[in-house]
């Protein structure tokens, strides 16, 4: 989805009979991919959104990809690509999941359904038979419900939630699963200039990343100090819209956080802790179809199997051919090979 601001600018300058020339950032590596979602159920829409992986540590080429339709619910996909499951549930946008500590995989996603009060819809996740059951839904606050990405417990509650709201509002709430009777508290608010969307929390401490569409990636660290623009729209590293938002932690503070440049159909890399620019890479066409316009993706380090032996990145497709909208699947190791060559746009890094 095109930013607001972005849009109503080219909008006038079209209406004014001016031409543009798309911006591309800097040069950004290919790389392919390995597999493909079947399409979302709604056709010729913008519909897909956001996904979100579960990794099986038992089994790992049986783990699960979450998945949001946001005109009508919630997939899970195995990595094969083929849907397991499809949950009715309205207008669900951003999607996360998080394992609990007595096992349960919870999985949220923010509900847009009512554009005046921002809501978070809460599921369990069987991952033995990859199915979706609903729990509850929870108020956020007013606005349009957006963004929505999950973190580890803290202060004594089991998990965090966060929802960007289509205001600019930030909200977290502590969630204390009371063994399936779950409550939430509000313990963290903030607000933007302008709309966010992606988020993602670093599990290692808590750090919020917040993508602010047309501005930037923010960080908020959990110490009470201020949130910090850490990666500004400089339309070379990321160019408008800043959508997904992906960590890839290394040890105790390093690893790489990764944000949809969708502005140029790129995805941008940036080592932690200092958000120093590592690269760019791109999906291009290869034994499957590339990835443009990418809102939400997924990334999570790890063994997944044959096909995705050191972790596995999902990437929303908004322009996937004649069909409707579908998510990526692509080696981690590929991506990674690729940016450490980083030669350049018409580098491909074999993703079969």
């Amino acid at each position: 989805m095109r930013g607001a601001v972005i849009s109503a600018t080219l909008a006038a300058m079209l209406a004014a009979g001016c031409t543009t020339t798309p911006i591309v950032g800097d040069p950004a590596v290919a790389v392919t991919a390995t597999a493909e979602t079947d399409p979302v159920g709604t056709a010729n829409a913008d519909a897909a959104d956001d996904p979100a992986i579960w990794r099986n540590a038992a089994d790992p080429a049986a783990s699960l990809v979450v998945a949001t339709d946001k005109k009508a619910g919630l997939y899970v996909y195995g990595l094969d690509g083929k849907a397991r499951h499809f949950l009715a549930g309205g207008r669900l946008n951003n999607v996360d999941l998080v394992e609990l500590a007595d096992g349960t995989v919870l999985v949220g996603a923010s509900d847009r359904t009512d554009p005046a009060l921002a809501r978070v819809a809460l599921f369990t996740l069987d991952t033995a038979r990859g199915r979706l059951n609903r729990v509850e839904t929870f108020d956020v606050g007013p606005g349009e419900g957006y963004g929505f990405c999950m973190g580890p417990g803290r202060d004594g509650a089991d998990a965090m939630l966060y929802s960007p709201v289509k205001d600019g509002s930030l909200h977290g709430q502590a969630l204390r699963w009371n063994g399936g009777r779950p409550a939430v508290e509000t313990v963290f608010r903030h607000k933007l200039a302008t709309q966010p969307e992606g988020c993602v929390v670093d599990p290692r401490n808590g750090t919020l990343y917040v993508g602010e569409e047309t501005a930037g990636i923010w960080r908020f660290r959990m110490d009470g100090t201020p949130g910090e623009l850490v990666a500004p729209v400089d339309n070379a590293m990321l160019v408008a819209d800043v959508e997904g938002l992906a960590i890839a932690p290394e040890g105790r503070e390093g690893g790489l956080l990764v944000a949809s440049s969708q502005g140029d159909n790129a995805y941008a890399a940036f080592r932690l802790p200092g958000m120093e620019p590592v690269g760019r890479f791109r999906i291009v066409d290869g034994a499957l179809g590339g990835a443009e316009e990418t809102d939400g993706i997924d990334l999570v380090l790890g063994d997944f199997g044959p096909a995705f032996p050191r972790g596995l990145f999902v990437a929303q497709d908004g322009m996937n051919g004649a069909a409707a909208q579908n998510f990526k699947l692509v080696r981690w190791d590929a991506i990674r090979e690729a940016l450490a060559r980083g030669v350049g746009p018409e580098a491909t890094a074999d993703g079969n």
